[in-house]
């Protein structure tokens, strides 16, 4: 058994059984992945993938088990190539961040920056996707840090740390009823139709408990994943805005109100997370506290010895997280 036919059968289950992609990606020869796939498979006796004719079709449960070993293989691999990095030199490497697009336009910026001008060295790369893209990449080995508020089961295999909490403004048109409103309630936003985010985005699952918990039914007429659409279409008049705080500029979107909104809804959380067996090279940890000044490398160490969420939910209890 070779650390590369491992990698091969790794990256055909990430490309959909596709041979002739993974070649591709991996700069090398489709005959030369099936030859070493069909090489390990005889050794193992067992199929890691079905088959119609020559094309791979599916994984096989024995596949399965033997990919999820696979993939904490190729991960404590490149944990050894880390730390042989960081010997050789801790300023160089690369970073990669799954987020969503409130978190990459509007949190995220100013710690980019700095973190750039700190590492000049360091590859920087972010991937914007929903809850469960980000998860998805996470637990795939995909990228080092996820940084997500909602539908945060999804990331149960990762040590996710509180960086702050954050609520809602409501958008309107100068001109509108709601402008001279000088405070608003729920039953205020139920009234008119609403343009927020997607399900599962940024906090939406605590504006929809909001109206739940009142037996009202809010008039959503558009959703979007990212902010700025969704003060486009407040702009055009087809409904009221609710979005994350943060992402309301005043020189900006000046054309606009931002009514507060944190009466109404219950605070979220942001969190970041990696999965247990990460090296945390230093300059990983200085991302994190550049995010989140509270969680020093010290406190980023003791998370990692929580082996549950309980013991996760009360190491960070004491702590008074800021509000972005």
């Amino acid at each position: 058994m070779k650390l590369q036919q491992l990698r091969y059968i790794w990256e055909v289950a990430h490309h959909e059984m596709n041979v002739s992609a993974t070649a591709q990606s991996l700069f090398t020869s489709q005959p030369g992945i099936s030859k070493q796939i069909r090489m390990l498979e005889d050794e193992l006796g067992v199929e890691i993938f079905a088959r119609n004719g020559k094309h791979l079709t599916r994984v096989t449960p024995a596949g399965e088990a033997i990919l999820k070993e696979a993939g904490e293989i190729l991960h404590k691999a490149e944990g050894i190539k880390s730390i042989a990095q960081e010997f050789k030199n801790p300023s160089k490497g690369s970073l990669s961040i799954a987020t969503t697009h409130t978190q990459a336009r509007y949190a995220l910026p100013p710690v980019i920056k700095t973190f750039i001008e700190r590492y000049p060295d360091v590859s920087l790369h972010m991937h914007q996707g929903t809850p469960m893209q980000i998860s998805e990449l996470a637990a795939n080995f995909g990228v080092d840090f996820a940084i997500a508020t909602e539908a945060l089961e999804l990331f149960s295999d990762l040590i996710m740390m509180p960086c702050y909490r954050w609520n809602r403004a409501i958008l309107v048109p100068r001109d509108h009823p709601l402008a001279s409103v000088s405070k608003l309630s729920v039953e205020d936003v139920a009234a008119h139709p609403i343009v927020t985010y997607v399900f599962g985005f940024t906090g939406r699952s605590k504006l929809d408990d909001a109206f739940i918990q009142r037996g009202l039914e809010p008039k959503v007429v558009f959703t979007a994943t990212d902010a700025d659409v969704i003060k486009t279409y407040v702009r055009l008049g087809l409904g009221i805005g609710i979005v994350a705080q943060m992402a309301y500029d005043p020189e900006v979107d000046s054309d606009l109100v931002a009514l507060d909104a944190s009466h109404l809804f219950e605070a979220s959380v942001t969190k970041v997370g990696f999965r247990r067996g990460t090296y945390m090279r230093k300059f990983m940890y200085d991302f994190v506290e550049l995010f989140a000044p509270h969680l020093t490398p010290e406190l980023v160490d003791q998370a990692y010895q929580c082996h549950s969420k309980a013991d996760l939910e009360a190491l960070f209890a004491p702590i008074e997280l800021p509000t972005l």
